[in-house]
């Protein structure tokens, strides 16, 4: 390859397909707490974001331990709805190997919990393929701001117009484009008609080639 080129994976909708079991899980916490959220509250103010965001949101101001008690319990949730379920997103596998092969660097940039990216990675046997991690930990702001995106493209070394964000989030895909990174938008939670701020819009992992990702980058 001519120049060095990064991928950065958001790990829900993107590594696995795993936002219908979030939606379960988050009704039935919802509903558990007298609130009921609407399709359209889960894509505009759910999906995407932090806990700590959604959980305020929604329940006003915590305190700390509350805040943290509330989103222990709906991901402990969520694992146990999806334990049974989880698998790669197709085309995924073949698609990382892809990458080691040609030493291209990667990484998760995730609103989620350590617990739950641990959990996706032993689950689907996928640990191996990523030695750099940013969960929920590394920001003070979810997406659509572009922290976790800014950080992720400073942890693997190169400039942000070298780098690819795969996303399936609206605003994942703000966060990622505000990063100064190039924006792979995967099919799993919106449909490629409202992902127009993409640069490419894929179904799956089945068809990325190395040519698709050096020509995205120039």
């Amino acid at each position: 390859m001519s120049k060095k080129l990064g991928v950065i994976f958001d790990m829900d909708g993107v590594i696995v397909d795993s936002n219908p079991y979030h939606k379960i899980a988050l009704n039935q916490f919802c509903a558990k707490y007298g609130y009921h959220l609407s399709e359209d509250d889960l894509l505009k103010r759910v999906y995407g974001r932090t806990n700590k965001e959604w959980i305020t949101n929604l329940f006003g101001s915590l305190s700390e331990s509350q805040l943290r008690a509330y989103a222990d319990e709906k991901e402990a949730l969520f694992r146990e709805l999806y334990k049974n379920d989880i698998q790669p997103v197709k085309g995924l596998v073949k698609f990382l190997s892809l990458l080691d092969e040609n030493n291209i660097p990667k990484s998760i940039g995730t609103s989620a919990p350590r617990a739950n990216v641990d959990f996706t990675l032993s689950k689907t046997h996928l640990e191996k393929y990523f030695s750099t991690i940013l969960d929920d930990t590394f920001v003070t702001h979810g997406k659509p701001n572009p922290e976790i995106y800014i950080k992720s493209i400073q942890a693997l070394n190169l400039p942000p117009d070298r780098c690819i964000v795969v996303e399936d989030s609206l605003s994942g895909i703000k966060a990622g484009r505000a990063s100064g990174a190039k924006v792979i938008g995967i099919t799993t939670t919106h449909k490629p008609e409202e992902m127009e701020e993409t640069d490419m819009v894929i179904d799956d992992f089945e068809s990325l080639t190395l040519e698709k990702l050096e020509k995205l980058v120039g």
